[in-house]
C-alpha cells in the first residue's frame, strides 16, 4: 500500500469475510485443482478484496486470470497461487 493505512470499516470487515468464505467454500469444493470457471470466480472475489486494500500487484493478477479465462487462453500459474492462497 502506499500513503497512510487507513484502518478498514465494520462494513469492508464483513464484506471481507463473506469473500473469504465464499472462496474457501469453492477451494473445497473443487479440491487443489479447480476449475477454470471456478478461478475466474475466486479472481472476482479475490479482486474485489484487493481493490478494498489497495493491493496493486494482486489487482494485476487478477485481472490477467480473469482475461485469461474469458478469452479461452492459458492462465498462468503464478497468478492462480496468488488468487488461491490471497486468504489464506
Amino acid at each position: 500500500m502506499q500513503g497512510t493505512e487507513q484502518p478498514l470499516s465494520q462494513a469492508s470487515i464483513t464484506h471481507l469475510r463473506k469473500v473469504a468464505a465464499e472462496i474457501s467454500a469453492f477451494l473445497e469444493a473443487g479440491g487443489l485443482a479447480p476449475e477454470r470457471s471456478c478461478s475466474l470466480d475466486a479472481a472476482w472475489a479475490v479482486l474485489e478484496a484487493a481493490i478494498d486494500f489497495g493491493d496493486a500487484p494482486t489487482i494485476e493478477a487478477c485481472r490477467r486470470v480473469i482475461d485469461a479465462s474469458l478469452n479461452g487462453a492459458s492462465v498462468a500459474e503464478a497468478d492462480l497461487l496468488i488468487v488461491d492462497d490471497y486468504f489464506k
